[in-house]
Parts: C-alpha cells; structure tokens; sequence
C-alpha cells in the first residue's frame, strides 16, 4: 500500500482531502509528542515532490481515528462516524497492502496482492472480491500515507503551501507541510496540515482545521509505525468458511439484502469539491432511519427540495427526491452542485 500506489481514485481522493467533510477525513490527536525534531532545512516544493515520488518501505502501523465533523449519518454516503477509533495497516512496500477496521459488531478487513482484491465483512460474513478495474473499495482514509497524499495531489494546485517546522509523530521526526486554500477557494476549511516522514517521505499525520477554529476538525495519524518485512501471508486472503463471495457489480445472492443508491461522484476539484451521491428519496425521512427534517433546515431552489445539515466544517443538502450533495463549502456550492 505504498504511497501513491493503493488508491481509490478520484473520487475516494476527494472523499479524503475536502471532503473528509463527508467523513472519509480522520483526526488523531498527536500522542507522545517530544520536542521537535531538529531537521535540515527543506522548501514547500522539495517536501512535495519527495513525498509524490515516495517509495518507501513495507510496514506495519496502528492508525487512531477521532471524526469530530458533527454530521449525522447520511445513507450510502462513506464516512467514519464521529469518535474515536483505531486501525491496523500494512504495506509490503509494493503493491500489497492491508487495513483492518474493528466496527461496532465486528471487523471489516480490506486486502489487496497487487493482482487480486478483496473486502471482507465479518459481520455479514459477506467478501467481494475482484482484480483490476473491478476492485471493491478500500479505506484509504485509514491509512494517514495514502489519505494524505491524495489530499496533496488534489489541493496543492489550489492552495499556499508552506513548510511549518518539525514534529515527532509515532516517535518519528518529520516536516510539518500545510496547505491553505488560495484566496478563490470557496470553503469551510483553513488548512489542511501534513506531517512528512523525514526519512521516508511518507506522510504520518494529517489533520484539517476550520475556519474560525483552533481545534482540529479531523485527522489520521499513527500513534505506532514500524517499517520492515512483513510476512507475505497478510496480503493475500481466504474466505472464511460459510463466508458468501460476491463480485463486484455481480447480483447479490438470494437472501443478501440490496444496497440502494450509487456510488458516490465528484463535482468541482480542490478545496471546492462536493460529493454527490443518490440513496432512496427522503420524502419526511422515510428509507432513511431517521428524519432529516428534524436535524436541519427545509431549503429549495431550481435543483429541488430538502434539507440542509451544517456544522462548522462541512454541509450537506439531502433533496426529496434522494439526491445528496456534501462538502467543506458553503451552501452556494452544494446547490451549484446539485444543479448541474
């Protein structure tokens, strides 16, 4: 799972960087932090392109998870949930990589060779399985390497990028690179901070601030990394016994219920992305679990009818006829969105 390696494609990069809104973004709080780190001096561009032409090496990490965004749930939308959680990660330094993510009745599991792909829910004892172009989706918001240099990919065009001094993260030195949104970007957010393995060029931590705010709104760190060999058993799997194998995009087996709505697009790029998705339409809530209605405000315009949902980092429109349109903007840009 090295860095640049396994991902998900714009969209889940988008889900990340911006719209970690969504959910897909995580906050750690630094653990263990000393006295930072005395380094050679290195510039914003040089830390970038050291860390988009990283190779490091296979290792193994617990990942801590803390999503203080405030939004509820929103169907078929991914996102972490608010809280505190922990995760497991592993890189062979190629192409193989693994993620572990401990749920509230399980685990789900998400494994990868190089070839052949595979998403595993214990609960539901259900894998998907696929190679290619057909892989299941994979977290790589667990993963603070991958998260945060799709988030560099995605925003450095769009934004000020400056090198911040030092810090220790997971008892390692590195860079603290930030970027801002440049003047013409419409969002919620203030920066996004990145600290950079100063020996391997990997990122560590990756925290986003709003505006108006000093506390973090969302972050991935690790809180243990080791790099080193890593026992070639981890990236490949075998479907537990009474598991059920599904393909991607292939019918569901009988008694396997249906997961309404589409997977999730991506209008805008840079710090003005929004994420749109479709799930069953609302109406007073209904196919949801819950009322929308009463977590937001009625809005309407050319594009329809809904909800809108906001916090200090992030807002969400859910239409009546089941749309939703989610970012680190302000309402204007969801309704362009959706408009489009």
């Amino acid at each position: 799972m090295g860095t640049g390696r396994w991902t998900t494609g714009r969209t889940a990069a988008a889900g990340i960087a911006v719209a970690g809104v969504v959910g897909l973004g995580l906050l750690a709080v630094p653990t263990g932090a000393g006295a930072a780190p005395v380094l050679p001096p290195v510039t914003p561009e040089e830390l970038v392109a050291s860390v988009l032409t990283a190779d490091p090496d296979a290792f193994a990490g617990t990942v801590e998870v803390d999503n203080s965004l405030g939004l509820p749930p929103l169907p078929d939308v991914p996102q972490a949930g608010d809280g505190t959680s922990t995760a497991r990660v592993w890189s062979d330094g190629e192409d193989g990589g693994r993620v572990q993510l401990p749920t509230a009745d399980g685990e789900k599991t998400f494994v990868s060779d190089g070839t052949t792909f595979w998403a595993y829910d214990s609960q539901g004892r259900t894998v998907t399985e696929g190679t290619g172009a057909d892989r299941p989706a994979r977290p790589d918001a667990a993963d603070p390497a991958a998260a945060a240099t799709e988030a560099i990919r995605m925003l450095q065009s769009s934004s000020t990028v400056t090198v911040d001094g030092t810090a220790e993260v997971a008892g390692r030195p590195a860079y603290e690179l930030v970027l801002s949104p440049a003047p013409d970007e419409r969002t919620l957010l203030r920066e996004v901070r990145i600290a950079v393995d100063a020996e391997q060029r990997v990122p560590l931590r990756m925290t986003v601030l709003a505006t108006g705010s000093s506390d973090p709104a969302l972050q991935v760190g690790f809180t243990e990394l080791a790099f080193g060999p890593q026992d070639p058993a981890l990236f490949t799997f075998t479907p537990p016994p009474g598991s059920t194998v599904v393909e991607p995009d292939a019918e569901r087996p009988e008694g396997l219920p249906e997961r309404p709505g589409t997977a999730p697009t991506v209008v805008g790029d840079g710090w003005d992305t929004v994420v749109l998705a479709t799930v069953p339409a609302t109406g007073e809530g209904e196919g949801t679990g819950m009322d929308l209605r009463a977590l937001g405000t009625p809005v309407s315009g050319p594009w329809g009818s809904g909800t809108l949902i906001g916090t200090a980092v992030a807002n969400a429109i859910v239409t009546d006829d089941g749309r939703v349109a989610v970012g680190a903007v302000p309402e204007q840009v969801l309704t362009e969105a959706l408009a489009r």
